[in-house]
């Protein structure tokens, strides 16, 4: 399980019921390689921020080759509204880690105000819902234990806030997706712990400079903070040639690396990849982590605009 090796996020339930301890917290909401570009999944003040309707789907698949090791599945859907104050979203997530599953969909609303001629701040909410469930009494032990018991469908409702401010070159976002920290085991189960989804605060960052006439270069940096798990801190360097080919490389610290691609076939399509090892002891017994996105725009909205273009 990810929080016994000490990886990115962990579901707390598999750990408290499977090693008996009464509390621990950890990172439970995914990681995405390609943040970047799904800002959405963690930031609701993002929808609608190209002007544009876009669809993204997104699978990620983390260390390859090891047996329990967490798939994610995401789909994502934004737009502005017709005044353009207000923009709206959809987020739906599956995540599976061992015998553990989340499932999530989430609606996003966004009213964005300009800050200048170029900018615009927006503020966000997110609602929705996650149904978690996990086969725990189908689990291998040495000694059968009772307190493995399965989760069905257990339903947490919750809410949060984001914070997004950009120009067509720029932009920092921070946001807290889930507030609510719902216990993972209810009651009526018969379990007796204290586990609970625990408050992820993300804080991200990027820039575009000019390095020739074809040639772009954007850092970024995304920074996630959970109480009682370290602070993860993810830096990307990345290329855009020719204004539609994104290449470069990521490091999340003391823990992995990687590089990441994306073509953008044409003004609607665009196909991403990225791919990144462990630096953790973990490294040797994976064969690394795979993430595929695919992307469409559709434009509706006439005007001008002041949507982030590399973002």
């Amino acid at each position: 399980m990810r929080a016994v090796i000490h990886s990115g996020r962990v579901l707390a339930l598999v750990v408290v019921v499977m090693l008996g301890r009464s509390s621990v917290h950890a990172q439970q909401d995914p990681l995405y390689s390609q943040y970047m570009f799904n800002t959405l999944a963690f930031n609701p003040a993002y929808a609608g921020s190209a002007d544009v309707f876009t669809v993204m789907a997104l699978s990620r698949h983390q260390w390859v080759g090891f047996e329990g090791a967490p798939a994610t599945q995401t789909f994502l859907a934004h737009t502005p509204l017709r005044n353009q104050a207000l923009a709206l979203g959809l987020t739906a997530m599956t995540d599976k880690v061992g015998p553990a599953r989340q499932t999530g969909a989430f609606l996003d609303l966004a009213y964005r105000i300009r800050t200048g001629a170029d900018t615009r701040l927006s503020f966000g909410l997110k609602g929705g819902v996650n149904s978690f469930q996990a086969d725990l009494a189908g689990l291998a032990t040495v000694n059968p234990d009772q307190a493995n018991v399965n989760v069905q469908g257990q339903l947490m409702p919750n809410f949060g806030f984001g914070l997004y401010w950009h120009a067509p070159r720029y932009y920092v976002g921070l946001s807290a997706p889930k507030l609510l920290e719902n216990e993972l085991v209810p009651a009526s189960t018969g379990v007796i712990t204290t586990s609970s989804e625990v408050r992820h605060f993300f804080l991200m960052g990027g820039y575009v400079l000019d390095l020739g006439r074809d040639l772009k270069f954007k850092p970024s940096f995304m920074t996630r903070v959970v109480k009682g798990s370290p602070l993860s801190v993810d830096l990307n360097a990345s290329f855009l040639l020719r204004e539609r080919i994104w290449f470069g490389a990521l490091y999340r610290l003391g823990n992995a690396f990687g590089v990441f691609g994306q073509y953008r076939v044409n003004d609607q399509l665009s196909v991403g990849y990225a791919f990144d090892l462990t630096t953790t002891k973990l490294g040797a017994y994976n064969a690394g982590t795979h993430e595929v996105m695919l992307s469409y725009d559709l434009r509706f909205i006439k005007g001008r605009t002041i949507s982030p273009r590399y973002f």
